[in-house]
């Protein structure tokens, strides 16, 4: 006998881009520290200044990084934590490196062509961005019910 598919709690749109909000605050601290400084030292000792393809690949490596890393390891990046939101599989497994850099890399397009794959989640029927759709990933709340919630369904 198969066990029932778990049934998750997603976040609202509004909830999901309010996170991302905060996840660029955060990443401007994160990339200060892993981009800029770098360069300025660079910059200030060898007299050299990187061109805007090494500044570009610089950026693209050190977002990889910290998203694959995060997503592969625990689901929740900083700013995740703090919304209460995880990423899961579509099957509610945690996320495997490959499956994360395949978001990763949707991403991009998803968010820079318009935002059209933010504006995908109006019309999914699940509500899943589409770089989520294509990846096989979704968001769920990652809040802990209250104590009478935990009551009422026991």
């Amino acid at each position: 006998m198969m066990p029932a598919p778990q049934r998750f709690v997603r976040p609202g749109i509004l909830r999901r881009l309010a996170g991302m909000c905060y996840e660029i605050l955060l990443l401007s601290g994160v990339l200060a520290v892993t981009l800029i400084l770098p360069h300025v030292l660079l910059g200030a000792f060898a007299h050299r200044l990187a061109t805007p393809t090494l500044l570009w690949t610089h950026l693209f490596v050190v977002l990889l990084v910290y998203f694959i890393w995060f997503w592969s390891n625990g689901g929740q990046t900083l700013a995740m934590k703090t919304w209460q939101i995880r990423l899961l599989t579509r099957s509610g497994r945690p996320v495997r490196p490959a499956q994360a850099l395949l978001r990763y890399l949707l991403c991009w397009p998803s968010l820079g062509l318009g935002g059209i794959g933010i504006l995908w989640a109006l019309f999914d029927p699940d509500r899943h961005f589409l770089h989520d759709r294509v990846a096989g990933t979704q968001l769920i709340s990652a809040a802990q019910p209250t104590r009478s919630a935990r009551l009422r369904s026991a």
